[in-house]
């Protein structure tokens, strides 16, 4: 009982004084939902929320696509869009943007949509804060290949309403989200 007092207490305190603290294991951090917009003609994932970036100690590990993680690569952890898709995040305080390839899954804190190698942060001047309001789009047409081209066209289509169909005929709007078991892992940390 007096380790639980202790935790609750300890939480309080980081709460009240402003500390990120990252969400328990059985629980889900709390992100905006990524929603689809039109854009000269094509159907875009568009996610606005937060960005951090990765601290140096994840440097050298293994990301959820089985790709070593590398600070100087302009790469990026999504909990939602698919592995291996090309992203474009602009920060909405200074207009910045960078594209990065997500290649591994996280941000596992409230609010935060994506976290960025430190490269892909630099780009967009967000290191001394840490932390800056971002807008993450993706587009099929610009992805990098044929089979993250069809992952993001299945998540277009499953946010898409009137575009689902019965799971299981076949079609590419099946509600696969073209993912595997890794799409869950997640090795990401925040640079703040």
């Amino acid at each position: 009982m007096k380790t639980t007092h202790i935790i609750v207490l300890a939480l309080t305190a980081a709460t009240l004084s402003g500390t990120a603290v990252p969400v328990l294991a059985n629980e889900k951090a709390k992100v905006p939902p990524v929603h689809v917009e039109h854009e000269d003609g094509e159907e875009i994932l568009v996610h606005k929320g937060e960005a951090s970036f990765y601290s140096q100690k994840f440097h050298g590990r293994t990301t959820a696509n089985g790709e070593t993680m590398n600070q100087n690569k302009a790469t990026a952890a999504s909990r939602t869009l698919p592995l291996g898709s090309k992203a474009t995040v602009t920060n909405q305080e200074n207009g910045k943007s960078v594209d990065v390839i997500v290649n591994d899954r996280g941000p596992y804190v409230d609010g935060r949509v994506i976290d960025l190698s430190r490269s892909a942060a630099k780009k967009l001047d967000m290191i001394e804060d840490g932390t800056a309001p971002v807008k993450v789009e993706v587009k099929p047409s610009e992805q990098p290949t044929d089979t993250a081209r069809e992952k993001v066209e299945e998540k277009v289509d499953q946010l898409t309403p009137g575009n689902q169909v019965a799971q299981g005929d076949g079609n590419r709007n099946s509600g696969n989200s073209g993912g595997s078991r890794s799409d869950t892992v997640s090795h990401s940390g925040s640079g703040k």
